[in-house]
């Protein structure tokens, strides 16, 4: 039987083969900056802020959520967090490329330490919330697919406009 935690690793492993699959997509188009920076509707995020805030929740989650340390781009982190305002300073395919891998990078290895025995554990920074590791595990599997489907969307709105 799997274990709760290699289900959701093999989750996540699909869900960012379909988010670099989207971002590849993006770049055929040799137009992936007006891309990017196409957002659904005045007010909305752009597809980047979509895959951008994906791999900065991952990074929140491998420090300072789970770990208590402090997340690598203190400069990101303000302008890609659940909650803030998307910027017109559009990050290019390679950065949000950069920026999946490697806050994929730092989360495994955080995750991969978890068994069945901690999925009641309420890590001190998520007390508030009473958010346990069960419950951090099922929302990384789901917010990566939301906010893929949302830049997914994005991108087809773009391509119905005749951009």
């Amino acid at each position: 039987m799997s274990s709760t935690v290699s289900v959701i690793l093999n989750c996540l492993t699909f869900n960012r083969a379909r988010t670099m699959k989207l971002l590849e997509e993006i770049a055929a188009t040799a137009k992936s900056p007006e891309v990017l920076a196409f957002r659904p509707g005045p007010g909305r995020a752009h597809l980047a802020w979509q895959l951008a805030h994906i791999g900065v929740t991952e990074e929140l989650f491998a420090t300072e959520r789970l770990v208590g340390i402090s997340p690598a781009w203190p400069e990101l982190v303000p302008r890609f967090r659940g909650g803030s305002t998307p910027d017109d300073n559009i990050p290019t395919i390679e950065d949000i490329r950069g920026l999946l891998e490697t806050s994929r990078a730092h989360l495994l290895p955080i995750l991969e330490k978890y068994s069945e025995d901690d999925l009641n554990h309420v890590p001190e920074a998520l007390k508030e919330r009473g958010w346990t590791v069960n419950t951090v595990l099922q929302v990384l599997c789901w917010h990566e697919a939301h906010h893929q489907g949302q830049a997914h969307l994005t991108f087809n709105l773009w391509k119905a406009a005749g951009s």
